[in-house]
């Protein structure tokens, strides 16, 4: 077809211009500039290759726009900060001010921790509890132990400094253990003393610890991690299913002693 275009194009051409009812569009073409008369006479081919063209750079454009919008929002506390300093340091003219205020079409290029939001809880417990302990007694031990000497030539402001991150991440790991730590010992130590021969305790108690352990489990994972939804149910099921096999375990071995000692 393109090669038909470009060897017959001219007898088109001529066919066209032997209408009479084309004279009019015909002349008022040849009154055009040569850019647009340019336009006009474009072969097929010349047309598919602007199309290719465009189409490239039209898919190039859509591929950009997804990596952008892959990027993740910045923490409430990330945009609070920064939107703090313009506030205080002002800048940027007041009329440029305003795409601070629109926080949904801010974006960082730092990814996100996975508990970025209980790292943040952590961050604000360790400020109040800095300044309480400097309001009493003048103790420094928090900025100290969670401020490094890098993070302090940061800045001049000596009302503004920096945890440093590597630190706070220890912590927040250790608390995350001794949160999953006491989850899991704690309901098996509970039911345990409820399984034991001689016990007072119902079935229904046990479900009970159960169904609470598990309850707490579950919000501990939404709380402390960005795990999704599937992760977060398979996670449940399967301490859930890890706490049934106890209390079954158990179970049987108190109704096989006291069958045997019946």
């Amino acid at each position: 077809m393109d090669e038909w275009d470009i060897n017959c194009g001219i007898e088109r051409r001529l066919a066209c211009l032997r209408d009479k009812k084309r004279d009019n569009l015909q002349s008022r073409m040849e009154a055009m500039p040569d850019a647009y008369t340019a336009v006009f006479d474009r072969t097929r081919p010349d047309v598919m290759l602007e199309l290719r063209t465009k189409l490239v750079q039209y898919d190039e454009m859509l591929l950009k726009t997804r990596e952008v919008y892959a990027l993740q929002r910045p923490a409430q506390s990330d945009y609070n900060s920064v939107r703090n300093w313009f506030d205080a340091q002002k800048p940027v003219v007041r009329g440029e001010l305003d795409f601070i205020q629109r926080k949904e079409d801010l974006i960082t290029l730092r990814d996100g921790r996975e508990s970025a939001s209980f790292d943040e809880f952590v961050e604000r417990c360790l400020h109040a509890l800095d300044k309480l302990l400097s309001s009493w007694c003048r103790c420094q031990i928090i900025k100290r132990i969670f401020i490094t000497e890098e993070m302090r030539h940061k800045t001049n402001n000596l009302r503004i400094y920096y945890y440093a991150p590597q630190r706070v991440d220890t912590l927040v790991n250790l608390i995350i253990t001794a949160v999953i730590f006491t989850l899991l010992v704690v309901p098996v130590v509970l039911m345990y003393e409820m399984a034991q021969v001689g016990g007072t305790a119902s079935p229904l108690e046990s479900i009970g610890i159960l169904t609470v352990s598990t309850l707490l489990f579950g919000l501990a994972m939404s709380a402390l991690t960005t795990a999704k939804r599937q992760e977060l149910f398979a996670a449940s099921a399967a301490y859930c299913a890890v706490l049934v096999v106890f209390v079954s375990n158990f179970g049987g071995q108190q109704v096989k002693t006291q069958v045997a000692s019946t």
